[in-house]
Protein backbone atom coordinates (compact mmCIF):
# COMPACT_ATOMS: atom_id res chain seq x y z
CA UNK A 1 0.00 0.00 0.00
CA UNK A 2 1.21 3.04 -0.60
CA UNK A 3 1.49 6.35 1.79
CA UNK A 4 -0.80 8.62 1.71
CA UNK A 5 1.30 11.41 1.90
CA UNK A 6 3.42 10.37 -1.00
CA UNK A 7 2.54 12.45 -3.89
CA UNK A 8 2.87 11.89 -7.74
CA UNK A 9 2.87 14.85 -10.55
CA UNK A 10 2.78 14.24 -14.22
CA UNK A 11 7.07 14.50 -13.63
CA UNK A 12 7.81 13.69 -9.93
CA UNK A 13 7.17 11.77 -7.06
CA UNK A 14 6.98 13.66 -3.82
CA UNK A 15 7.98 11.05 -0.34
CA UNK A 16 8.35 12.49 3.09
CA UNK A 17 11.46 13.16 3.78
CA UNK A 18 13.57 10.16 5.25
CA UNK A 19 16.94 8.90 6.67
CA UNK A 20 17.59 7.35 3.43
CA UNK A 21 17.67 11.10 1.95
CA UNK A 22 20.26 12.50 3.98
CA UNK A 23 22.90 12.26 1.80
CA UNK A 24 21.01 14.03 -1.18
CA UNK A 25 19.47 16.89 1.16
CA UNK A 26 22.67 17.24 2.98
CA UNK A 27 24.51 17.87 -0.65
CA UNK A 28 21.80 20.34 -1.75
CA UNK A 29 21.43 22.30 1.57
CA UNK A 30 25.29 22.53 1.35
CA UNK A 31 25.18 24.16 -2.38
CA UNK A 32 25.43 27.58 -1.82
CA UNK A 33 23.43 27.54 -5.56
CA UNK A 34 20.74 25.95 -4.16
CA UNK A 35 20.16 27.13 -0.57
CA UNK A 36 21.98 30.55 -0.15
CA UNK A 37 18.96 32.50 -0.24
CA UNK A 38 16.74 29.95 2.30
CA UNK A 39 15.64 31.17 5.63
CA UNK A 40 19.23 30.32 7.69
CA UNK A 41 21.26 29.88 4.49
CA UNK A 42 23.03 27.04 3.45
CA UNK A 43 23.70 24.08 6.27
CA UNK A 44 26.14 21.65 7.49
CA UNK A 45 25.54 18.09 7.33
CA UNK A 46 25.04 17.79 10.87
CA UNK A 47 22.83 20.59 10.65
CA UNK A 48 20.91 19.27 8.02
CA UNK A 49 20.55 16.03 9.89
CA UNK A 50 19.01 17.71 12.82
CA UNK A 51 16.58 19.41 10.32
CA UNK A 52 15.66 15.99 8.90
CA UNK A 53 14.91 14.79 12.24
CA UNK A 54 13.19 17.74 13.33
CA UNK A 55 11.05 17.47 9.97
CA UNK A 56 10.13 13.47 10.36
CA UNK A 57 8.92 14.27 13.83
CA UNK A 58 6.68 17.14 12.48
CA UNK A 59 5.12 14.85 9.77
CA UNK A 60 4.19 12.86 12.84
CA UNK A 61 2.56 15.07 14.95
CA UNK A 62 1.15 17.17 12.30
CA UNK A 63 0.41 15.29 9.27
CA UNK A 64 2.34 17.36 6.72
CA UNK A 65 5.45 18.23 6.54
CA UNK A 66 8.88 18.33 4.26
CA UNK A 67 8.89 16.07 0.82
CA UNK A 68 11.90 14.85 -1.19
CA UNK A 69 11.32 15.60 -4.85
CA UNK A 70 12.43 12.96 -7.07
CA UNK A 71 11.96 12.57 -11.09
CA UNK A 72 9.47 10.18 -11.90
CA UNK A 73 11.29 8.69 -14.22
CA UNK A 74 14.84 7.23 -13.26
CA UNK A 75 14.20 8.35 -9.52
CA UNK A 76 16.81 11.14 -9.80
CA UNK A 77 16.95 13.68 -6.68
CA UNK A 78 15.58 17.01 -7.60
CA UNK A 79 15.51 18.83 -4.14
CA UNK A 80 12.72 19.37 -1.19
CA UNK A 81 9.51 21.28 -1.10
CA UNK A 82 6.65 21.08 1.93
CA UNK A 83 5.51 23.33 4.48
CA UNK A 84 6.72 24.44 7.98
CA UNK A 85 6.08 26.35 11.09
CA UNK A 86 8.30 29.87 10.22
CA UNK A 87 10.31 30.39 13.26
CA UNK A 88 8.87 34.08 13.64
CA UNK A 89 5.43 33.21 14.23
CA UNK A 90 3.76 33.95 10.71
CA UNK A 91 2.58 31.08 9.86
CA UNK A 92 2.60 27.53 7.94
CA UNK A 93 4.90 28.48 4.84
CA UNK A 94 5.70 26.62 2.14
CA UNK A 95 8.97 25.74 0.92
CA UNK A 96 10.88 24.29 -1.87
CA UNK A 97 14.65 24.17 -2.98
CA UNK A 98 15.40 22.83 -5.99
CA UNK A 99 18.80 22.02 -7.71
CA UNK A 100 20.18 24.63 -10.40
CA UNK A 101 19.97 22.11 -12.84
CA UNK A 102 16.16 21.44 -12.55
CA UNK A 103 15.17 25.35 -12.55
CA UNK A 104 13.56 26.43 -15.62
CA UNK A 105 11.43 23.73 -16.63
CA UNK A 106 8.59 23.89 -14.13
CA UNK A 107 9.72 21.46 -11.79
CA UNK A 108 9.53 23.66 -8.75
CA UNK A 109 6.20 25.03 -9.19
CA UNK A 110 4.72 21.71 -10.25
CA UNK A 111 6.44 20.51 -7.18
CA UNK A 112 5.47 23.30 -4.92
CA UNK A 113 1.27 22.90 -6.21
CA UNK A 114 1.00 19.48 -5.58
CA UNK A 115 2.55 20.34 -2.00
CA UNK A 116 0.46 23.44 -1.64
CA UNK A 117 -3.09 21.24 -3.14
CA UNK A 118 -1.91 18.64 -0.43
CA UNK A 119 -2.18 21.23 2.39
CA UNK A 120 -5.22 22.32 1.46
CA UNK A 121 -6.65 19.81 0.69
CA UNK A 122 -5.88 17.26 2.53
CA UNK A 123 -3.93 18.17 5.35
CA UNK A 124 -7.31 21.05 6.04
CA UNK A 125 -5.15 23.84 6.35
CA UNK A 126 -6.84 26.94 5.17
CA UNK A 127 -4.11 29.58 5.13
CA UNK A 128 -0.52 29.14 3.90
CA UNK A 129 1.98 31.45 3.24
CA UNK A 130 5.46 31.96 1.16
CA UNK A 131 8.41 34.02 1.72
CA UNK A 132 10.89 34.95 -0.57
CA UNK A 133 13.75 37.63 -0.59
CA UNK A 134 12.50 40.56 -2.83
CA UNK A 135 15.60 39.79 -5.31
CA UNK A 136 14.70 36.24 -5.38
CA UNK A 137 12.99 36.66 -8.95
CA UNK A 138 12.97 32.92 -9.38
CA UNK A 139 11.21 31.93 -6.23
CA UNK A 140 8.74 35.08 -6.73
CA UNK A 141 7.38 33.64 -9.98
CA UNK A 142 6.84 30.35 -9.12
CA UNK A 143 5.18 31.29 -5.43
CA UNK A 144 2.59 33.75 -8.39
CA UNK A 145 2.69 30.90 -10.78
CA UNK A 146 0.82 28.49 -7.74
CA UNK A 147 -1.65 30.67 -7.39
CA UNK A 148 0.07 32.84 -3.60
CA UNK A 149 -0.67 36.52 -4.07
CA UNK A 150 1.27 39.08 -2.27
CA UNK A 151 0.18 40.46 0.97
CA UNK A 152 2.96 42.38 2.46
CA UNK A 153 6.61 43.03 2.46
CA UNK A 154 8.94 43.28 5.80
CA UNK A 155 12.44 43.57 6.86
CA UNK A 156 14.61 40.63 7.80
CA UNK A 157 18.20 40.66 8.99
CA UNK A 158 18.42 43.78 6.33
CA UNK A 159 17.21 42.01 3.23
CA UNK A 160 13.36 43.11 1.79
CA UNK A 161 11.18 39.77 1.65
CA UNK A 162 8.27 39.23 0.12
CA UNK A 163 5.29 37.67 1.84
CA UNK A 164 2.49 35.57 -0.36
CA UNK A 165 -0.59 33.84 0.99
CA UNK A 166 -2.74 31.26 -0.26
CA UNK A 167 -6.27 30.93 1.60
CA UNK A 168 -8.56 28.19 0.60
CA UNK A 169 -11.95 27.54 1.21
CA UNK A 170 -13.65 24.27 1.40
CA UNK A 171 -15.98 25.20 -1.35
CA UNK A 172 -13.41 24.69 -3.91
Amino acid sequence: MLSPWRLATARLILTPVAPADLDDISRLKADPRAFAQMLGGVRSRLRSAEEMAEDIRFWGEHGFGMWAVRARSGNAFMGITGLMHRPDGRGVALRFALWPQARGVGLASEAASAALVYEHETAGLQKVIAVAREDNFSSRMVIGAIGMTEVDRFMHEGVQRVLYQSSWRASR
